[in-house]
């Protein structure tokens, strides 16, 4: 994948990092930017912007309509992942809560409706909220998702994205190691001024 073949972006004018279009679960550790001047951009941060990220990642309809309760279940998700490729990334034992938090989400897809009682109806099948019912299935897939990623042959090629302060994750290609050909030039151009620096000053 090159640095500027993919349509989708994760943020104003940033594409999405190398590998996340194969893994929505490393799109999903990508959607909180850390951008420079010390800005920050999370696609999540509202129940629209995360209804729209699920609609765009295919696990929601796009009449999901998340509250945001539901956002906060999806953004507390993306920061146990975001640990858990950390600790891949870095060689570092899976932190704890990160992979309980993941086999919770992976365990909650319902498979069936559970049978329920009450005075009114007596025995019934109880059907979870229509929107729970989304967001545990899509926070399942998510979930799948990054097993798969940190299990299969890709987490090989996972790195984080060397070019300060960008936060993202990707999976390298070829002697690719950076996000975006933005981070790539930002590096660049760090390079070249700290080797006139050092020619000043030398």
């Amino acid at each position: 994948m090159s640095e500027t073949d993919t349509a989708a972006t994760a943020g104003p004018g940033l594409p999405q990092a190398p590998g996340a279009a194969l893994h929505p679960a490393l799109d999903l550790a990508n959607s909180a930017i850390a951008l420079p001047g010390g800005q920050f951009l999370d696609v999540l941060g509202t129940p629209s912007g995360a209804t729209q990220w699920l609609v765009d990642h295919n696990p929601a309809p796009a009449d999901a309509g998340l509250q945001e309760v539901c956002a906060a279940r999806l953004r507390s998700l993306r920061e146990q992942v975001r640990a858990l490729l950390a600790a891949q990334v870095g060689g570092h034992p899976a932190p704890t809560t990160a992979l309980a938090a993941v086999n919770d989400a992976l365990t909650r897809v319902p498979t069936a409706a559970p049978l329920g009682w009450d005075s009114v109806r007596g025995m019934h099948r109880a059907a979870p909220h229509p929107i729970d019912r989304i967001v545990d299935q899509a926070l399942g897939i998510l979930a799948a998702d990054a097993a798969d990623l940190l299990t299969g042959p890709d987490a090989e090629r996972m790195t984080a994205c060397p070019s300060a302060p960008c936060n993202r994750y990707l999976l390298r290609t070829g002697r690719r190691h950076r996000c975006s050909v933005r981070c790539g030039a930002r590096a660049r151009a760090t390079r070249a001024y700290a080797r006139r620096t050092r020619t000043v000053t030398g």
